[in-house]
């Protein structure tokens, strides 16, 4: 099975470079020089960490016994840990002795050194550390040594195709110069803030944190991980984009951990399905499931059902692209914020918070929400009832007041591969709050009425709320 892979786990391959196609004009004839004036900044980044294993042996007896005494006198103290060591890579961004690495390379270390090109030591300590980027940096002191440092350049002037050099330690083969071009940039692999620049040039086990480089000699990205069904290289590397690199060590360095912005949002991706039914003319943007209460997008308005479009002048293509603009947004900062409410746009103005406060205050993943007879729509699949004491009970409901329960799905209908259920609750139709059943029927009338081939609905389900575009016929 093919996976990703960080650069401190993967096997040694082997494997040969084809020579380079006459129309590639961009080539250089050689790499020598720039790696001859670039490899003294790159370093060798070793760590000690001790593991801790299982340190009771002996058997388990009641408190007070006297062979709990006899076994404890046998017990070795630093029985169950050991020691375990890591090799990565790094790169010198300040003669002062500043380094960026992976987060990984360093995390838990209890000893981090580094060996500069020329072979000398220096014990580094961690100025801070974002595991959310996998990012590190480090400082060391030269003493009188002088150091050579590099820049971190603009990543977003590369292009797909361009020839890129990366320089690191695999397998502790220190000073390792490999070469190759932009695959793509702008590559997402499962984090909330990832912005991959994709390459093939060659990184393997050891490349960890180590640079790659452009051919003007800066920085572009940070070498991070693979993606292999070996664990080995087979010419699908990815980078940290040095923008991205820049914005959190600058942070790192100024306040010792990262400072993101917080709009305080739950969102979910647009689909077809849900752009006809809100009326939006292209599917994009981000919808707001729920917006937390008394968080920045609450106090400034933004409420369940909004489409976010356009963040501090951003365009939001999709919901992926929204966190991290927000996150690179400085804290405090006011911004305007498009949405599409009702089939209009509107503009809001929006305080940003701080991430990490929220996420101390356990405020983030929560959202604001302000009897009866069966209720049944044939034509979609689904019966509801509101939502009262003896529903609640059944459906074991928590934190809630307001909605429909679904009491029952047929099968094969549009409700259930839409992929509703019974026991979910229907919070929101449209743009209207369910307070009533009757607020479904309505809506259902509505869209029929503007020719709407799908209507959106806010669902409560066990895993939190989110949007489903129902198909109407």
């Amino acid at each position: 099975m093919k996976q990703i892979y960080i650069l401190s786990k993967f096997l040694i391959t082997i494997f040969f470079f084809l020579p380079t196609f006459s129309y590639a004009k961009q080539a250089p004839d050689s790499f020598a020089d720039l790696a001859e004036k670039l490899s003294p900044a790159v370093v060798n980044i070793s760590t000690t960490t001790i593991i801790e294993d299982r340190k009771n042996t002996y058997p388990s007896f009641p408190p007070g016994s006297p062979f709990e005494e006899f076994f404890k006198q046998f017990e070795n103290p630093n029985q169950g840990k050991r020691k375990a060591q890591s090799l990565g890579s790094g790169f010198i961004i300040d003669s002062d002795g500043f380094i960026i690495t992976n987060n990984h390379v360093i995390e838990n270390a209890e000893k981090i050194m580094v060996r500069l090109f020329d072979d000398s030591p220096f014990e580094a300590k961690v100025i801070g550390r974002d595991p959310k980027t996998d990012l590190a940096l480090l400082k060391i002191e030269p003493m009188k040594k002088k150091l050579k440092a590099v820049k971190l350049g603009n990543s977003e002037n590369l292009r797909v195709g361009d020839w890129v050099m990366a320089i690191g330690n695999p397998f502790g083969f220190g000073g390792t110069v490999t070469a190759g071009i932009v695959s793509a940039y702008g590559r997402n692999i499962g984090g909330s803030y990832d912005d991959y620049i994709q390459t093939d040039a060659s990184i393997n086990r050891g490349n960890s944190g180590g640079p790659l480089f452009d051919m003007n000699g800066n920085v572009v990205g940070i070498n991070t991980a693979i993606f292999s069904q070996s664990g080995g290289s087979v010419g699908i590397g990815f980078a940290i984009s040095s923008n991205l690199a820049k914005q959190v060590t600058d942070q790192l360095r100024k306040y010792g951990r990262t400072k993101r912005g917080w709009l305080g949002v739950l969102i979910q991706q647009i689909t077809q399905d849900i752009a006809e039914s809100l009326a939006l003319k292209e599917v994009r943007g981000a919808l707001v499931s729920s917006a937390t209460e008394n968080g920045p997008a609450f106090k400034a308005g933004i409420k369940s059902g909004d489409v976010i479009t356009k963040f501090n002048n951003v365009v939001i293509k999709n919901m992926k692209e929204l966190p991290k603009v927000v996150a690179g947004t400085p804290v405090g900062k006011s911004v305007p914020v498009e949405i599409w409410r009702n089939g209009k746009t509107m503009q809001l103005i929006v305080k940003l918070g701080e991430l990490e406060l929220a996420e101390k205050s356990n405020l983030l993943n929560t959202g604001s929400n302000s009897e009866s007879k069966v209720k049944e729509f044939p034509r979609l699949g689904f019966s509801v009832m509101k939502l009262n004491e003896k529903t609640t009970k059944k459906y074991k409901l928590k934190d809630i007041s307001y909605g429909a329960v679904i009491t029952s799905v047929k099968d094969n209908t549009n409700a259930s591969k839409a992929g509703l259920a019974e026991g979910m609750v229907i919070l929101r139709v449209g743009q209207a709050e369910v307070k009533d059943v009757s607020v479904i029927s309505d809506a259902i009338k509505s869209a029929k009425k503007q020719k709407r081939k799908a209507l959106l609905m806010l669902v409560r389900t066990q895993q939190g709320n989110r949007f489903v575009a129902v198909e109407i016929k």
